[in-house]
Protein backbone atom coordinates (compact mmCIF):
# COMPACT_ATOMS: atom_id res chain seq x y z
CA UNK A 1 0.00 0.00 0.00
CA UNK A 2 1.29 3.11 -0.94
CA UNK A 3 0.61 5.29 2.63
CA UNK A 4 -0.03 9.13 3.24
CA UNK A 5 -0.60 10.50 6.27
CA UNK A 6 -4.21 9.59 6.71
CA UNK A 7 -3.90 6.15 5.96
CA UNK A 8 -1.27 5.68 8.07
CA UNK A 9 -3.40 4.61 12.03
CA UNK A 10 -5.44 1.75 9.23
CA UNK A 11 -1.96 0.42 8.26
CA UNK A 12 -0.60 -0.44 11.84
CA UNK A 13 -4.03 -1.62 12.39
CA UNK A 14 -3.88 -3.97 9.95
CA UNK A 15 -0.30 -4.50 10.48
CA UNK A 16 -1.12 -4.94 14.52
CA UNK A 17 -3.61 -7.56 13.46
CA UNK A 18 -1.89 -9.65 11.17
CA UNK A 19 1.23 -9.82 13.27
CA UNK A 20 0.63 -10.46 16.78
CA UNK A 21 2.88 -9.93 19.43
CA UNK A 22 5.90 -10.59 16.74
CA UNK A 23 9.06 -8.29 19.64
CA UNK A 24 10.99 -6.18 17.34
CA UNK A 25 12.46 -4.52 20.07
CA UNK A 26 14.07 -7.84 22.04
CA UNK A 27 14.52 -9.61 18.45
CA UNK A 28 18.50 -10.53 17.91
CA UNK A 29 17.62 -12.10 14.06
CA UNK A 30 15.31 -9.94 11.18
CA UNK A 31 14.46 -11.23 8.23
CA UNK A 32 17.03 -10.77 5.39
CA UNK A 33 19.22 -8.89 7.47
CA UNK A 34 22.86 -10.52 7.43
CA UNK A 35 24.98 -9.57 10.19
CA UNK A 36 27.13 -12.76 9.93
CA UNK A 37 30.71 -11.41 11.02
CA UNK A 38 29.72 -9.07 13.50
CA UNK A 39 31.48 -8.85 16.79
CA UNK A 40 28.87 -9.24 20.07
CA UNK A 41 29.07 -5.44 20.69
CA UNK A 42 29.00 -5.14 17.01
CA UNK A 43 25.72 -6.55 16.77
CA UNK A 44 24.36 -4.69 19.71
CA UNK A 45 25.44 -1.60 18.14
CA UNK A 46 24.00 -2.66 15.28
CA UNK A 47 20.54 -3.73 16.44
CA UNK A 48 20.32 -0.59 18.81
CA UNK A 49 20.62 1.99 15.46
CA UNK A 50 18.12 -0.76 13.46
CA UNK A 51 15.53 -0.07 17.00
CA UNK A 52 15.94 3.49 16.48
CA UNK A 53 16.06 4.61 12.91
CA UNK A 54 12.65 5.29 11.12
CA UNK A 55 12.34 3.73 8.33
CA UNK A 56 11.42 5.96 5.51
CA UNK A 57 8.76 3.70 3.63
CA UNK A 58 5.85 6.32 5.25
CA UNK A 59 5.00 3.23 7.84
CA UNK A 60 5.67 5.27 10.98
CA UNK A 61 7.90 2.06 12.19
CA UNK A 62 11.68 1.73 12.75
CA UNK A 63 13.85 -0.45 10.88
CA UNK A 64 13.79 -3.31 12.86
CA UNK A 65 10.22 -3.23 13.65
CA UNK A 66 9.24 -2.66 9.68
CA UNK A 67 11.77 -5.83 8.65
CA UNK A 68 9.52 -7.67 11.38
CA UNK A 69 6.21 -6.57 10.07
CA UNK A 70 6.68 -6.05 6.42
CA UNK A 71 9.78 -8.17 4.93
CA UNK A 72 8.91 -7.23 1.96
CA UNK A 73 10.00 -3.81 2.10
CA UNK A 74 12.62 -2.45 0.22
CA UNK A 75 13.59 0.41 1.82
CA UNK A 76 13.87 -1.08 5.33
CA UNK A 77 16.03 -4.37 3.62
CA UNK A 78 18.14 -1.19 1.83
CA UNK A 79 18.68 0.67 5.41
CA UNK A 80 19.55 -2.42 7.31
CA UNK A 81 21.98 -2.96 4.87
CA UNK A 82 23.24 -0.04 4.94
CA UNK A 83 23.56 0.22 8.93
CA UNK A 84 24.93 -3.38 9.54
CA UNK A 85 27.76 -2.31 6.77
CA UNK A 86 28.47 0.83 8.41
CA UNK A 87 28.83 -0.55 11.73
CA UNK A 88 31.28 -3.77 10.39
CA UNK A 89 33.19 -1.19 8.63
CA UNK A 90 33.67 0.62 12.07
CA UNK A 91 31.92 3.88 10.32
CA UNK A 92 28.63 5.93 12.05
CA UNK A 93 25.71 4.13 10.47
CA UNK A 94 23.64 7.60 11.06
CA UNK A 95 26.19 9.49 8.58
CA UNK A 96 26.25 6.34 6.22
CA UNK A 97 22.37 6.20 6.30
CA UNK A 98 22.29 10.53 6.08
CA UNK A 99 24.82 10.31 2.93
CA UNK A 100 22.86 6.67 1.04
CA UNK A 101 20.91 7.66 -2.01
CA UNK A 102 17.97 5.96 -0.97
CA UNK A 103 17.16 8.21 1.97
CA UNK A 104 18.53 11.44 -0.19
CA UNK A 105 16.04 10.79 -2.73
CA UNK A 106 13.42 9.93 -0.41
CA UNK A 107 13.97 13.17 1.55
CA UNK A 108 13.79 15.41 -1.09
CA UNK A 109 10.28 16.73 -2.53
CA UNK A 110 9.05 14.34 -4.76
CA UNK A 111 8.43 15.29 -8.25
CA UNK A 112 5.42 13.80 -10.07
CA UNK A 113 7.42 11.94 -12.20
CA UNK A 114 10.78 10.99 -11.32
CA UNK A 115 13.88 9.73 -14.03
CA UNK A 116 12.89 6.97 -16.05
CA UNK A 117 14.74 3.91 -15.01
CA UNK A 118 14.76 0.04 -17.04
CA UNK A 119 11.64 -1.75 -16.13
CA UNK A 120 11.75 -5.88 -17.77
CA UNK A 121 8.17 -6.22 -18.92
CA UNK A 122 8.59 -9.27 -21.62
CA UNK A 123 5.88 -11.99 -20.80
CA UNK A 124 3.90 -9.80 -18.09
CA UNK A 125 0.12 -9.37 -18.21
CA UNK A 126 -1.00 -6.32 -20.35
CA UNK A 127 -3.71 -4.58 -21.74
CA UNK A 128 -3.95 -1.70 -24.69
CA UNK A 129 -2.29 -1.55 -27.86
CA UNK A 130 1.31 -2.84 -27.98
CA UNK A 131 2.49 -0.27 -29.65
CA UNK A 132 0.93 2.33 -27.20
CA UNK A 133 3.09 5.19 -26.76
CA UNK A 134 2.12 5.52 -22.97
CA UNK A 135 3.02 2.20 -20.75
CA UNK A 136 2.19 1.86 -17.50
CA UNK A 137 3.61 -0.76 -15.51
CA UNK A 138 2.06 -1.12 -11.93
CA UNK A 139 3.05 -3.26 -9.22
CA UNK A 140 0.55 -4.44 -7.54
CA UNK A 141 -0.83 -6.97 -4.71
CA UNK A 142 -4.38 -8.44 -5.04
CA UNK A 143 -5.21 -8.44 -1.04
CA UNK A 144 -4.49 -4.54 -1.34
CA UNK A 145 -7.35 -2.33 -0.19
CA UNK A 146 -5.39 0.64 -2.46
CA UNK A 147 -4.63 -1.87 -5.54
CA UNK A 148 -8.18 -2.74 -5.60
CA UNK A 149 -9.33 0.94 -5.98
CA UNK A 150 -6.83 1.83 -8.46
CA UNK A 151 -8.65 -0.69 -10.70
CA UNK A 152 -11.39 1.79 -12.05
CA UNK A 153 -8.54 4.35 -12.02
CA UNK A 154 -6.28 2.75 -14.61
CA UNK A 155 -9.31 1.91 -16.51
CA UNK A 156 -9.91 5.20 -16.69
CA UNK A 157 -6.58 5.89 -18.35
CA UNK A 158 -7.17 3.25 -20.68
CA UNK A 159 -10.54 4.75 -22.05
CA UNK A 160 -9.25 7.65 -22.20
CA UNK A 161 -6.59 7.48 -24.65
CA UNK A 162 -7.44 4.10 -26.18
CA UNK A 163 -5.03 4.14 -28.69
CA UNK A 164 -1.95 5.40 -26.71
CA UNK A 165 -2.13 3.67 -23.10
CA UNK A 166 -1.34 0.30 -22.22
CA UNK A 167 -1.13 -1.27 -18.63
CA UNK A 168 1.36 -3.86 -17.77
CA UNK A 169 0.89 -5.65 -14.34
CA UNK A 170 3.71 -6.60 -12.44
CA UNK A 171 3.35 -9.07 -9.00
CA UNK A 172 4.45 -7.56 -5.73
CA UNK A 173 2.31 -9.28 -2.92
CA UNK A 174 3.04 -7.90 0.76
CA UNK A 175 4.53 -10.17 3.37
CA UNK A 176 1.61 -8.53 5.53
CA UNK A 177 -1.18 -10.10 3.48
CA UNK A 178 -1.64 -13.53 4.24
CA UNK A 179 -3.41 -14.74 0.57
CA UNK A 180 -1.48 -11.96 -1.62
CA UNK A 181 1.28 -14.63 -3.40
CA UNK A 182 -1.19 -17.51 -3.14
CA UNK A 183 -3.51 -14.74 -5.61
CA UNK A 184 -0.20 -13.13 -7.35
CA UNK A 185 0.58 -16.96 -8.39
CA UNK A 186 -3.02 -17.96 -9.02
CA UNK A 187 -3.34 -14.68 -11.72
CA UNK A 188 0.05 -16.13 -13.44
CA UNK A 189 -1.71 -19.49 -13.61
CA UNK A 190 -4.82 -18.24 -15.34
CA UNK A 191 -2.15 -15.75 -17.95
CA UNK A 192 -0.91 -19.22 -18.99
CA UNK A 193 -3.92 -19.62 -20.05
CA UNK A 194 -4.59 -16.19 -21.57
CA UNK A 195 -7.32 -15.97 -19.09
CA UNK A 196 -5.22 -13.42 -16.64
CA UNK A 197 -7.36 -10.62 -16.57
CA UNK A 198 -10.90 -12.06 -15.89
CA UNK A 199 -9.15 -13.20 -13.02
CA UNK A 200 -7.71 -9.83 -12.17
CA UNK A 201 -11.39 -8.83 -11.87
CA UNK A 202 -12.64 -11.46 -9.91
CA UNK A 203 -9.52 -11.14 -7.11
CA UNK A 204 -9.40 -7.66 -6.80
CA UNK A 205 -13.13 -7.53 -6.88
CA UNK A 206 -13.17 -10.10 -3.75
CA UNK A 207 -9.72 -8.70 -2.43
CA UNK A 208 -10.93 -8.88 1.32
CA UNK A 209 -12.54 -12.44 0.84
CA UNK A 210 -8.96 -14.48 -0.44
CA UNK A 211 -8.99 -17.67 0.18
CA UNK A 212 -7.93 -20.87 -1.29
CA UNK A 213 -11.13 -21.94 -1.92
CA UNK A 214 -12.46 -18.72 -3.37
CA UNK A 215 -9.64 -18.26 -5.29
CA UNK A 216 -10.20 -22.08 -6.81
CA UNK A 217 -13.98 -20.86 -7.41
CA UNK A 218 -12.69 -17.57 -9.08
CA UNK A 219 -10.75 -19.74 -11.62
CA UNK A 220 -13.67 -21.90 -12.78
CA UNK A 221 -16.03 -18.63 -13.14
CA UNK A 222 -13.12 -17.35 -14.92
CA UNK A 223 -13.78 -20.83 -17.64
CA UNK A 224 -10.07 -22.21 -16.67
CA UNK A 225 -8.92 -25.64 -17.06
CA UNK A 226 -9.14 -26.23 -13.50
CA UNK A 227 -6.57 -29.63 -13.98
CA UNK A 228 -4.03 -27.33 -16.22
CA UNK A 229 -4.68 -24.21 -13.58
CA UNK A 230 -3.93 -26.29 -10.37
CA UNK A 231 -0.96 -28.29 -11.76
CA UNK A 232 0.35 -24.75 -12.54
CA UNK A 233 -0.39 -23.32 -9.44
CA UNK A 234 2.37 -25.90 -7.99
CA UNK A 235 4.86 -25.40 -10.79
CA UNK A 236 8.28 -23.43 -10.00
CA UNK A 237 7.65 -21.58 -13.55
CA UNK A 238 5.18 -19.69 -11.45
CA UNK A 239 6.61 -19.26 -8.46
CA UNK A 240 9.96 -17.85 -10.12
CA UNK A 241 7.55 -15.93 -12.20
CA UNK A 242 6.64 -14.09 -8.89
CA UNK A 243 9.73 -14.24 -7.25
CA UNK A 244 11.13 -12.10 -10.57
CA UNK A 245 8.68 -9.39 -10.34
CA UNK A 246 9.71 -9.03 -6.46
CA UNK A 247 12.99 -8.60 -7.57
CA UNK A 248 12.46 -5.90 -10.51
CA UNK A 249 10.38 -4.18 -7.90
CA UNK A 250 13.05 -3.79 -4.90
CA UNK A 251 15.90 -3.06 -7.67
CA UNK A 252 13.17 -0.03 -8.53
CA UNK A 253 12.65 0.76 -5.07
CA UNK A 254 9.32 -0.10 -5.02
CA UNK A 255 8.14 -0.10 -0.84
CA UNK A 256 4.22 -0.15 -1.20
CA UNK A 257 1.83 -0.94 -3.38
CA UNK A 258 0.36 0.20 -5.71
CA UNK A 259 3.37 2.20 -7.54
CA UNK A 260 3.28 3.05 -11.09
CA UNK A 261 5.52 3.94 -13.71
CA UNK A 262 4.51 5.80 -16.76
CA UNK A 263 6.87 5.20 -19.67
CA UNK A 264 9.52 3.87 -16.94
CA UNK A 265 8.99 6.99 -14.76
CA UNK A 266 8.20 6.72 -11.19
CA UNK A 267 4.36 8.56 -10.63
CA UNK A 268 4.28 10.00 -7.16
CA UNK A 269 0.85 11.93 -7.45
CA UNK A 270 -3.18 10.19 -6.93
CA UNK A 271 -4.28 7.80 -10.19
CA UNK A 272 -6.87 11.23 -10.47
CA UNK A 273 -7.30 12.43 -14.19
CA UNK A 274 -7.25 15.68 -13.08
CA UNK A 275 -4.06 14.97 -12.49
CA UNK A 276 -2.47 12.81 -14.80
CA UNK A 277 -3.78 14.23 -17.78
CA UNK A 278 -1.19 16.74 -18.09
CA UNK A 279 1.32 14.29 -17.18
CA UNK A 280 0.32 11.69 -19.73
CA UNK A 281 -0.31 14.71 -22.22
CA UNK A 282 3.20 16.03 -21.85
CA UNK A 283 4.10 12.30 -22.47
CA UNK A 284 2.31 12.00 -25.81
CA UNK A 285 3.64 15.16 -27.01
CA UNK A 286 7.60 13.74 -25.81
CA UNK A 287 7.19 10.82 -27.57
CA UNK A 288 6.23 12.94 -31.23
Amino acid sequence: MRLFPAQAFLFLAVVAAQTGSVDWQTATDLPNVDMTGLTAVQKRAALKALRERACVCSCDMKVAECRMKDSSCGDSRALAEIIVKAIREKKDPEKAVADSDLVKRKSSSPTLLEAAIPLPINGAPSKGPANARITLVEFSDFECPFCSKAVAKLETILKEYPKDARLVYKQYPLSIHPHARAAAEASIAAHAQDKFWPMYDRLFANFNRLSDASVLAMAKEAGLDMARFQADLKSDRVKQIVARDMADGEKAQVSATPTVFINGKRYNGPLEMVILKPVLDAELTAKK
